[in-house]
């Protein structure tokens, strides 16, 4: 597919027009405007990937940054999130182990960066994490920061306080991985062990800790098109630098398994959405999309930028080189593994540096 730059992006988006120029503009929209996006029509769907290809391109160019999860810590979680195969009211068959050890998780890093990877992100399932927790995170990043300066280092470690995220920082990681899932009328539905206020707040500690935060949604769990543009204008609020948008891939054995996947349109009608409430994000399509999109996967990168491979947690995911075929055949380019950052010897100053970059661009 041959692409165009932003400017003829724009002239292609037709009715979406003034939405593109207003989020590269830097102007929040009106929610009656994110409204329209959700409910609009899949016939109007390629003019509204147009609008948002038109910001996608102003911001990312053609990039696509491949990121890859490493599961530290399955199972045993003792939250009862409606949509997570780990938690404590999940019945599903899926592999429980403690936590692995340091040396596992610096050569699941050297594999993500020998493969393309410009991201690695370890995540554990708990509530949040104990001094041990935080301790053995803090050594990893130590260990895998002198092998692979360059490689973006991210955890997700479930609610965390600015100490936590401060020691994290100091370590060398760059992103901590919070998601708000949802809205916060809607998030009592979906979990009743934690708050909406328990993950804004980790954002924020991450803000404060000078990491860059990661916060971003599932699509399709009950929520109506309302919660999805209140969640996409509060990420808006807390700045996220980086915001995955995941699509609810329904798993036997857990309270939403039963629940029908949202649709092809559905999920890049909400990756327009979040590109357009959001210009500046890294956009990532997350967890769901090659159950959700299919055959439509590639027509996410008009709006999201990166992409995970290699699988996620406890559901399997499109391997790297079968994404970058996909990539490449689109007309678009993976970013390099090795980012251009400088290593600074801390998180914070690399987390700094990266936030910089993305505000002069």
């Amino acid at each position: 597919m041959l692409l165009v730059d932003s400017a003829e992006a724009i002239l292609r988006g037709g009715a979406y027009r003034p939405l593109a120029e207003r989020a590269l503009a830097d102007e929040p929209l009106r929610r009656e405007e994110a409204l329209a996006v959700l409910r609009s029509s899949d016939t109007g769907l390629r003019s509204l990937l147009w609008a948002a290809f038109a910001v996608r391109s102003r911001h990312w160019g053609r990039r696509v940054k491949l990121c890859v999860l490493q599961n530290a810590r399955s199972g045993l979680c003792p939250e009862d999130c409606g949509y997570c195969s780990q938690s404590a009211v999940s019945n599903a068959t899926i592999q429980r182990y403690r936590l692995v050890p340091v040396s596992e998780l610096v050569a699941g890093a050297c594999r993500a960066a020998a493969g393309g990877a410009s991201r690695y992100c370890m995540v554990v399932s708990a509530r949040g994490p104990s001094a041990a927790d935080i301790a053995h995170f803090a050594a990893a990043a130590r260990a895998i920061r002198a092998e692979l300066p360059d490689l973006e280092l991210c955890v997700s470690l479930g609610i965390m306080d600015e100490g936590q995220a401060e020691t994290l920082a100091r370590a060398g990681i760059d992103f901590v991985n919070h998601n708000l899932n949802t809205s916060r009328r809607f998030y009592p539905s979906i979990c009743s062990t934690h708050t909406y206020d328990d993950r804004v707040a980790t954002v924020k500690h991450t803000v404060r800790a000078g990491l860059a935060p990661c916060s971003g949604v599932i699509v399709g769990m009950g929520e109506t098109a309302e919660d999805l543009v209140e969640a996409a204008m509060e990420l808006r609020r807390l700045a996220v630098v980086s915001l995955p948008v995941n699509f609810l891939h329904p798993i036997d054995g857990t309270p939403l398994g039963d629940r029908v996947p949202p649709t092809s349109g559905e999920c890049l009608r909400a990756l327009a959405l979040f590109r357009l409430t959001n210009p500046r994000a890294d956009l990532r399509a997350a967890g769901g999309r090659e159950r959700c999109l299919g055959a439509a996967q590639g027509l996410a990168l008009f709006a999201a930028n990166s992409l995970f491979v290699g699988g996620y947690l406890t559901t399997p995911g499109q391997q790297r080189d079968e994404a970058v075929a996909m990539i490449e055949t689109l007309g678009f380019e993976v970013e390099g593994g090795a980012t251009s950052i400088p290593a600074s010897g801390d998180g914070q100053g690399r987390a700094n540096v990266m936030r910089a970059s993305r505000l002069s661009s």
